[in-house]
């Protein structure tokens, strides 16, 4: 409930300034930089991005003063994208702490690609297959870009409450893991020294941001399924759950996972909507089984890490479907599943997964992360970190939107900001009865601004309407100052 949620204040609560830089203070009042100018400069950007999403540094900065005070921050070697995230990371614990029960913290893995001459200062991602040569052999190019592995919290509604650990690479030279395995059983490499890190890395961090384990489930698709990583979440006394890819031993080490669970039997069904390659909707009925199961680390690593009882479940369709793949899901989670609907509940958690992939299309397609012309890895990154607290905010937007509890338009809205929606944007006939102050109908104004049709049967407004009408609600905003100021 939004009052739950927000504990008597709203997580965007307007500060004493106007329009963009009202909520830009607020976010970011956390932020500490070593020199004062810099924490300056920082907020200015942020409200210059925020007033121009998915613009270049000149469009956004609007003359050759401000381009170039924006490419000095982003090479200050001083700066690091903690430093530049510290503010949102205590915004977003203040929103969390201002929740009850549980939360899911989404992790996952995305790619930044740029087009670059010269590759070396930006570093590579991967090989990938680009054409076959006039022999018949596959031609294969580098692609120059960063790797961002981000870790969301959302709560069990969907509302995003903000980032709570970022991390960034790249690599130098890239083979791929299939020359890995023909030198040495990854299972055997210590994961201290693969990506794979990153995982640990981030539940860790983002743990001991939020300080309350215990309300805490993290949740990783199949890349997130590490044994190292469980016995992480142990010792730090959180939860977590991760669909899994590897038939792990089992019991007493002579038969695996996959073993047990085809002896399980079926605790329930449930149906879910699909869709087909098409966009044609069906229900899918699953075969939900689950399994309190004893599982050992891998053979290499059993005298490093204990076995741990995990809870196993499998939902998947009896029989291959017509026109699209078939579903099937294991999960893995060392929290408890006495009933099928704690099963089902446990799927519905890992759905919300895709939640961090919307952030993450937000980065770059609304924000365009992709389209910057940035010459190094660092400077990229710098910005990216930028991005990343408008994306989150882009999503906040879309998603408060369709909170269950309304929440007063002051929250994000100021009252000249209001002024002009209602002005520009006069009330449907059907929004007639509801209350103006609720800050969804205006949420939905903004939509409109960026090409929402609101028509009756319209699903809520998504993301791309919310940052084009964020867009041009700041152009408007600043030119009804400038107007303002000239009369006078």
């Amino acid at each position: 409930m939004w009052r739950t949620m927000n504990n008597g204040r709203m997580p965007m609560e307007r500060g004493g300034g106007d329009g963009v830089e009202s909520w830009v203070e607020g976010e970011l009042a956390g932020c500490v930089f070593a020199d004062g100018r810099l924490g300056k400069r920082f907020r200015t950007l942020v409200a210059q991005f925020a007033g121009g999403i998915g613009e270049s540094i000149p469009m956004a900065c609007q003359d050759w003063a401000g381009a170039k005070a924006a490419y000095r921050f982003f090479s200050n070697g001083r700066l690091s994208e903690r430093d530049i995230l510290r503010g949102h990371f205590q915004s977003t614990l203040s929103r969390f702490r201002a929740t009850d029960g549980t939360v899911l913290v989404l992790h996952d893995t995305t790619e930044l690609s740029f087009r670059r001459e010269e590759k070396h200062a930006v570093g590579m991602t991967r090989v990938s297959y680009k054409s076959r040569g006039k022999d018949g052999r596959p031609r294969l190019h580098t692609v120059c870009g960063l790797l961002l592995h981000s870790s969301l919290i959302v709560t069990l509604e969907g509302l995003p409450l903000g980032i709570a650990a970022v991390k960034f690479w790249t690599r130098k030279k890239f083979k791929g893991c299939n020359a890995l395995k023909k030198r040495v059983n990854p299972t055997r490499v210590p994961i201290e020294q693969k990506e794979s890190a990153r995982w640990i890395d981030n539940l860790r961090e983002s743990t001991a941001l939020l300080g309350d384990a215990g309300r805490c489930v993290h949740v990783g698709d199949r890349e997130s399924d590490i044994y190292e990583l469980f016995c992480a979440a142990q010792e730090c006394g959180t939860h977590f759950l991760v669909r899994t890819c590897v038939d792990r031993l089992a019991g007493d080490g002579k038969h695996t996972v996959r073993n047990e669970m085809d002896g399980a039997e079926i605790r329930g069904l449930h149906d879910v909507e699909v869709r087909d390659a098409n966009g044609k909707p069906s229900i899918a009925t699953l075969e939900i089984r689950y399994r309190r199961i004893r599982i050992l680390p891998p053979t290499g690593k059993q005298d490093k890490y204990p076995p741990l009882t995990l809870t196993v479940i499998h939902a998947s369709e009896p029989e291959e479907p017509e026109g699209r793949d078939r579903i099937e899901w294991k999960l893995a989670t060392d929290l408890p599943v006495a009933s099928p609907g704690d099963a089902v509940m446990m799927l519905s958690w890992y759905a919300m997964r895709w939640k961090i992939e919307t952030f993450h299309k937000i980065l770059k397609s609304g924000c365009r992360a992709e389209s910057s012309r940035l010459r190094t890895a660092e400077r990229l990154v710098r910005l990216t970190a930028v991005f990343c607290i408008l994306s989150w905010r882009v999503f906040w937007m879309t998603m408060v939107n369709r909170a269950a509890e309304p929440a007063p338009a002051s929250a994000v809205f100021t009252a000249r900001e209001r002024a002009l929606l209602d002005e520009l944007m006069p009330d449907l006939p059907r929004e007639n009865n509801h209350d103006s102050r609720h800050l969804s109908r205006y949420i939905t104004k903004v939509a409109r601004l960026g090409g929402y049709l609101a028509r009756a049967k319209d699903p809520p407004p998504g993301n791309i309407v919310i940052w084009r009408g964020l867009s041009r609600l700041t152009d408007i905003t600043i030119g009804f100052q400038m107007a303002k100021d000239v009369g006078n």
